[in-house]
């Protein structure tokens, strides 16, 4: 069952609803109110991984690196599958509407919605669904933000949009080249399927990793959605840019050699950099 919601990605989406709370202001949130922002946001995170799988599980026999998931691999039954998604994702949205409130309900919600019937069709139709799965995957810092009192207008809640959203196109370029061979065999319409050479993924990282450090710097001047100029601002804007070059590095060297070895260091440094980046911008918003 755990296999079946995509445990690392809820762990990741985890991750960022905490320091999307943190960098709201946590002070609001009590022990139940963290309590229920954890469970319920992991529901319906693992409710959208689910659903996810469920659409594609006949694609995802034809894949080697997902021919094993719970669904294709027939360790569970589709009708199973269907009513685990369902129950959690129900289950999610309630728990978040009554512990925390309408709005982070509504987000996470939306997040389903876009996830699992925008980004998952698309995926087999065009190379834009990275785009739209990387907002998806983004949408979730509002979750935290709105539970601890930010609001969907803030400054500071759209730039940790950014740095969500922008870092997902070095993370996925790298995965999309390192198993094109399969995604196209499968059938999925990746950039690396649809521009084999790599170089249209190469930018597209290469823009994301500025983008990433730019809406981290953003932030460490404007902590609270105004100008701060302080020696916190400036050291922030230093750690995030160290922080950030890792992986900007890395997809300058895959644009300049595109091959496994390139994609899969752009790949690891993807791991490192998000939480380095996060870490950074939340003790900023604590000063």
């Amino acid at each position: 069952m755990i296999e079946l919601t995509k445990p690392r990605i809820v762990t990741m989406i985890l991750v960022t609803t905490v320091a999307s709370a943190l960098i709201a202001g946590s002070a609001t949130l009590t022990l139940i109110d963290w309590f229920w922002l954890m469970i319920g946001t992991a529901l319906i995170a693992g409710s959208a991984g689910a659903a996810n799988q469920v659409w594609e599980c006949r694609i995802d026999r034809n894949m080697p690196r997902t021919a094993n998931r719970p669904v294709p691999g027939g360790r569970m039954s589709y009708a199973v599958a269907v009513a685990l998604t369902a129950s959690s994702g129900i289950a999610g949205s309630i728990i978040l509407w009554l512990g925390n409130g309408l709005v982070p309900a509504c987000v996470g919600i939306a997040t389903w919605l876009i996830y699992v019937l925008v980004y998952t069709p698309m995926k087999t139709r065009t190379a834009w669904n990275t785009t739209v799965g990387a907002i998806a995957g983004a949408l979730p810092v509002f979750i935290g933000y709105t539970a601890a009192g930010g609001t969907l207008t803030e400054l500071p809640g759209w730039m940790l949009f950014g740095v969500l959203a922008c870092w997902q196109y070095p993370h996925f370029m790298a995965i999309a080249w390192l198993y094109r061979t399969q995604y196209a065999e499968a059938g999925f319409c990746m950039t690396t399927t649809v521009e084999p050479t790599g170089r249209h993924a190469a930018w597209q990282s290469i823009l994301g990793s500025v983008a990433l450090a730019t809406c981290g710097v953003v932030l460490a001047w404007f902590p609270d959605g105004q100008w701060v100029a302080s020696a916190a601002s400036v050291l922030a804007t230093v750690l995030i840019l160290a922080a950030s070059w890792p992986l900007l590095r890395a997809s300058l060297n895959f644009r300049a050699n595109p091959n496994d070895k390139t994609a899969r260091k752009m790949l690891r440094w993807s791991l490192v950099v998000l939480p380095a980046v996060l870490l950074v911008m939340t003790l900023r918003a604590s000063l």
